[in-house]
Formats: C-alpha cells, sequence, structure tokens
C-alpha cells in the first residue's frame, strides 16, 4: 500500500497522480489544529478550504479512488500532521509514503525531517500547479545586484509565448499599466458577482464553533464567493472572461465604499488551492480576448496577466530563494504595535474603516485595499512587520504564506530592505482620494497635515519619510519626496511630527 499525502492547498486533480486508478494508493486528506490554529484565520477562510477539501475527497472517490479523510472532530484525528502520518502508515501497513512539494516553508521542513525518520521508502512530487519551479527565480536573477520583477514577467512572457507577436510584445509595449489607474465613479455598472454553489457550509460553521477554533470575521452563506470544486472555479473564471475582464485593467486599482469586488476575478482562492492553474487562467483569459476584440483592449488583459504570471509565480521564487531569514526581515526597525481597529474595523478614518470591514465581511480586499490602505497605514505608524504578517496571513482567504509573506514584509512593509520593491509603497491622502470616494464622507480632510480635523495618513507620510531618511537616500526613486520634504520649514515638520506622534501613541483614537 502506497500513502499519498494531499494538504489543503492542493486541490489539483488535474495531478498525473490521478490518471489512473490503483487500489494499492490510498490518498490521505487532514483537517487539523494544527492548521487552524498557527494564527488565528477568518471565519471564511477556514470554511473555504474545508470545503474545498471535502468535495475533493467526494471528486477522488467518485473517479475510483480510495480516500482517507480525516475530519477535523474524528475521534482518531490527533489534530497534528505527523502524528496522524505515523497512524496511518501504521494502519495500512503502508509500503511508502509519497507527499507533493508543501509551498509553506514550514510544511515543507516539517515532512522532509519526517521522512527521515521514516522506516519505509518515500518520495515527494512536484505538484504540477506553477509555470515555473521553486528555484527558476535564484537561477535567473543569479549575479545580478536586483530582482525587478518586469524582466522577470517578460521572460515568462516569452517562454510561453504569451501575448506575444513573434519575439516582440503583442501591441508594441510591455506593459500598460499607465492605462490601469482609474477612479471607478460609479460607471460602468458593475455586475453581481459569480456566486457559487453552497454544500454544507453551515455545517463546518458548526463544526468550527463546536470545536472551540478561534476565527475572526463574520460569514453570510447567501453570499459566500469561494468555489469549492474545479468545476466552480472554471465557471468564476468564465464570468470574468465574459462580465468583468473588459474594464478590469482601466479599474484595477480603483477603490468604492459601495463596491467589494468591482471588477477583479476573485480567482485567486482557487488559484491557491490548485483547482485551476495559471496557465490555463491566462490562456483562456487571452482567447476570450483574441475573439472578442472588439470589445477588450489589450491593457486590460495585459494588466490580469502581469498580475497572474509576472507578480504570483515572481513571489513564490522570492519565497523560496529567501526563506527561512526572509520571515524575520525588519530593515526599517520598525516595532509599533498593530492598531486594534484592524480586527474590529472601529475607527474614524473612511479608507481603513471601509477596507477592514470589507475585509472582516467577505475574508476578501483587492490588492490596492491591501496595499495602499491597510499596508500603507501600517508601514507610516511604523508597525512591527511580524504583526502585520500574522493578521494578513489570517483575515484573507486567499492568504497562504509562499504569496502573503513576500508581498506583505516585502512590497507593502519595505522590511525586506528592497529585495521586492525598488521603494516603500507609501503615500499620503492625495493618493487615496485619487482612486477612490473614500475621502468623500471622512470626518478628516484629506488636505490638512495638522489640527484636529487633518487626515492622519498626511502626517504620518511626511513624518516616515523623515524618521526613515537615512535609509533612503540614496534611493533614486525617493529623491523627489525627499526633496520636498528639505523643503518644509522647521516649524510646521515640528507641528506635523507632534500630529504624527500622537497617532501613533494611540491610532485606535483615530
Amino acid at each position: 500500500m502506497i500513502l499519498r499525502l494531499i494538504l489543503g492547498d492542493q486541490l489539483n486533480n488535474q495531478h498525473s497522480w490521478f490518471k489512473e486508478v490503483n487500489p494499492s494508493v490510498c490518498y490521505v486528506i487532514m483537517e487539523m489544529r494544527q492548521e487552524t490554529d498557527y494564527v488565528d484565520h477568518h471565519l471564511q477562510k477556514v470554511v473555504a478550504f474545508f470545503n474545498a477539501m471535502r468535495q475533493f475527497k467526494i471528486t477522488l472517490e467518485s473517479q475510483g479512488h480510495m480516500v482517507r479523510y480525516l475530519a477535523l472532530d474524528a475521534s482518531e484525528n490527533k489534530q497534528n500532521l505527523l502524528l496522524n502520518l505515523n497512524l496511518l502508515i501504521k494502519e495500512y501497513k503502508a509500503s511508502q509514503f509519497q507527499y507533493l512539494y508543501p509551498d509553506e516553508f514550514r510544511l515543507d521542513q516539517q515532512l522532509k525531517k519526517f521522512c527521515t525518520a521514516l522506516s519505509i521508502p518515500s518520495l515527494a512530487c512536484d505538484t504540477e500547479h506553477f509555470m515555473t519551479t521553486r528555484f527558476f527565480l535564484s537561477n535567473f536573477f543569479e549575479g545580478k545586484k536586483q530582482s525587478i520583477m518586469e524582466f522577470f514577467y517578460r521572460r515568462i512572457r516569452k517562454d510561453f509565448h504569451l501575448l506575444m507577436e513573434g519575439e516582440k510584445p503583442l501591441g508594441g509595449a510591455w506593459n500598460f499599466d499607465k492605462n490601469n489607474r482609474n477612479k471607478w465613479k460609479g460607471s460602468p455598472e458593475i455586475p453581481t458577482p459569480y456566486i457559487p454553489n453552497k454544500v454544507a457550509l453551515e455545517s463546518l460553521v458548526n463544526l468550527l464553533k463546536s470545536n472551540d477554533v478561534n476565527t475572526l470575521g463574520t460569514i453570510d452563506v447567501t453570499t459566500f464567493l469561494y468555489p469549492s470544486n474545479r468545476e466552480e472555479a472554471l465557471q468564476q473564471l468564465q464570468y470574468f472572461n465574459e462580465n468583468l475582464l473588459r474594464h478590469f485593467g482601466t479599474y484595477q486599482d480603483a477603490m468604492n465604499t459601495n463596491e467589494t469586488n468591482l471588477f477583479h476575478s476573485r480567482i485567486s482562492f482557487a488559484l491557491n488551492t490548485k483547482m485551476i492553474n495559471p496557465l490555463e487562467v491566462v490562456e483562456s483569459v487571452i482567447s476570450y480576448y483574441h475573439a472578442n476584440t472588439k470589445d477588450i483592449e489589450l491593457s486590460q488583459v495585459e494588466g490580469f496577466v502581469r498580475q497572474i504570471i509576472g507578480w504570483r509565480e515572481y513571489m513564490r521564487g522570492i519565497y523560496w530563494r529567501e526563506m527561512p531569514e526572509y520571515s524575520k526581515k525588519n530593515a526599517l526597525e520598525n516595532y509599533n504595535p498593530l492598531p486594534n481597529f484592524y480586527w474590529t474595523a472601529d475607527t474614524k478614518m473612511n479608507c481603513l474603516n471601509t477596507s477592514i470591514q470589507n475585509s472582516l465581511d467577505t475574508g476578501y480586499a483587492h490588492h490596492i485595499q491591501r496595499l495602499m490602505i491597510t499596508g500603507n497605514f501600517a508601514l507610516l505608524a511604523q508597525v512591527n512587520p511580524d504583526e502585520v504578517d500574522r493578521w494578513y496571513l489570517g483575515i484573507y482567504a486567499d492568504a497562504v504564506e509562499w504569496v502573503q509573506l513576500p508581498n506583505t514584509r516585502g512590497m507593502s512593509q519595505w522590511a525586506d530592505g528592497g529585495i521586492v520593491a525598488t521603494k516603500p509603497y507609501v503615500s499620503a491622502a492625495s493618493y487615496i482620494n485619487k482612486m477612490s470616494n473614500y475621502c468623500d464622507e471622512c470626518v478628516y480632510d484629506k488636505k490638512k497635515r495638522v489640527g484636529e480635523d487633518a487626515c492622519p495618513f498626511n502626517s504620518l507620510y511626511w513624518n516616515f519619510l523623515d524618521d526613515k531618511k537615512q535609509y533612503f537616500y540614496k534611493n533614486n526613486r525617493m529623491g523627489m519626496m525627499l526633496r520636498l520634504l528639505e523643503k518644509i520649514s522647521p516649524a510646521d515638520l515640528a507641528d506635523i511630527k507632534e500630529r504624527a506622534y500622537k497617532i501613533i501613541a494611540n491610532p485606535d483614537a483615530f
């Protein structure tokens, strides 16, 4: 008997493992406190993962495969990966143990150590999901001073011949980002998001509550947006192509108090659980574009493709090149606590209240809310990146460490000292107002730096530049802002910093 382990983010029924039914192979899937408890996760995240895992079991069994599924409340469940594996290897008298490469460093190390102590042979296999290998990025940037995502992205485009005309990019440019910075003002109309079938979600919610699993956020099963299987994930992708793609690029950075999803695909959960794979996603989108060029501009498509084969694959490569040291980096030496309002949305700042409340309600926020609202404030308030990491990993249903960590610690918090981002993603209220309607109904004045009604982002921004100027004086991309900082009079800067220190000392009062 061969025992094959499937982790909760390895739900790829297109994997070569499943091409043939072998009665001497037993697949093992586990719900464990080890995974629900290492950070406090959003209720919808745990429900989405358990729901998808249970549906995956049903799919495999319908194909004739043998599956051992350890539910969270199973009496034999030891709630620990290695203890459960030892139990099952003994129970099935397994002659070999096999697993798919985990995408989280801690699980990779845990299973490697486990296999060295096994008395039976073991084998690790590729998940057959990503377009690049773990260490493709390391080799691609070997000997280079910087690992610029744009060059990595172009290489992947060429290798897979995506949006290409021969050796040149379709449309004559690699990047149409300048076309994708529009504020959404109520038009064009945003279609109702694709909502998958509901499969026993209430029972999963009750399971977590009855077993005292600590979670955050809320759940409304009637508006639950996370697919439970590959079929639903493909339907969600097709819905994006037919209804949202035509405006995706233009408004991909927009934010609005009345809209959570805008024109975003919401397929990140399906991707990160491997129900669907990145190559089929971008090929589907590109194919739909070519069939509908009269209705869809290239810039809408390129922006989406860049997120999937650019940032997603790039972040994975950074993760595997830099771990485990990456998880401890704190280049700006920020040590302040995360404000309590990140867990409650109880803040008068409308942008943060809206973005955090959306996250608590849905387990979701799009990339600009994560980067330029919640991440921006945390960096300006000089919060310890360890605390920021835990929040992002817990609150979002699509968050698994390989993608969350480099996005948070690198791109959002600049804790890696510039490995991912060439400059910190910080802004005052002007950017937030440019890309959203958040400032329209806020109690704070987006134009003021000081005073009781001044937007906290403004004083925090200039204080951050002043506090951290030693880190950035050689950074060309920060030069203009540092020169503007120098033009602020000492008296005005003192007032700005006094206001900023009050906010940092007691952020939950704002």
